[in-house]
């Protein structure tokens, strides 16, 4: 057995769940809804959910082939990308994300990784449309260890360095230093940057936290 297998055992499980609770919760949006922005910079709710559908229809040759046509500007690939998943309508763009729901394709990242862009780009969605879930804690758990260990696509591991963080509704606890206190989901999206969720945490290391994001 190697090392990696304990950590991606039974993920995809995870994201097609994460997936599938999404779509549930944007069935009944308004075209008002749809054009929401997002926390992700300059991007409505309904182009996250275009980039969520691209990522879950990108082999590793397709994203390869892309990041060439785009001449190595990873940022461009994911714009054209997002374009063509976008559709001519909301409702087309919710039924593209849909048919992908249970894919297991993946660009070349690990799967663990498919799971974060699940549950971060779904806080995306969720937040500034007032939807709350309540995401499975091992589920959250998961993603925010494997989270603090990586600086891959996501710089957290640098971001997090020095500061011990302590969930309040959780097993997750991580490094040394002054404290970051909160929800398992509130730490995971602040690890990602997201600084919507910055007052929901506790500690006389938030305010490090924050500067770095």
């Amino acid at each position: 057995m190697t090392r990696a297998e304990p950590t991606t055992r039974g993920i995809w499980p995870l994201v097609h769940a994460e997936r599938a609770a999404l779509a549930a919760d944007l069935a009944d949006l308004t075209d008002e809804q749809w054009a929401t922005p997002s926390l992700c910079t300059e991007l409505t709710v309904r182009e996250v959910l275009a980039h969520l559908t691209a990522g879950a229809s990108l082999t590793p040759v397709r994203w390869f082939a892309g990041v060439i046509r785009c001449r190595f500007d990873f940022d461009k690939q994911v714009a054209m990308r997002l374009t063509e998943q976008l559709g001519a309508t909301p409702a087309e763009t919710l039924a593209r994300f849909r048919r992908v729901a249970t894919s297991t394709t993946t660009p070349p990242l690990p799967v663990v990784a498919m799971l974060g862009e699940a549950i971060v780009h779904a806080e995306d969605i969720r937040r500034p449309l007032g939807i709350h879930r309540d995401y499975p804690i091992d589920t959250l758990a998961r993603l925010a260890e494997y989270y603090q260990g990586s600086d891959l696509v996501v710089p957290v591991k640098k971001r997090i360095a020095g500061l011990r963080l302590a969930a309040t509704d959780g097993p997750f606890a991580t490094g040394s230093g002054p404290l970051v206190s909160g929800t398992t989901l509130a730490l995971t999206m602040a690890m990602t940057g997201r600084t919507a969720y910055f007052d929901e945490l506790d500690g006389d290391g938030v305010a490090t936290l924050r500067d770095r994001a």
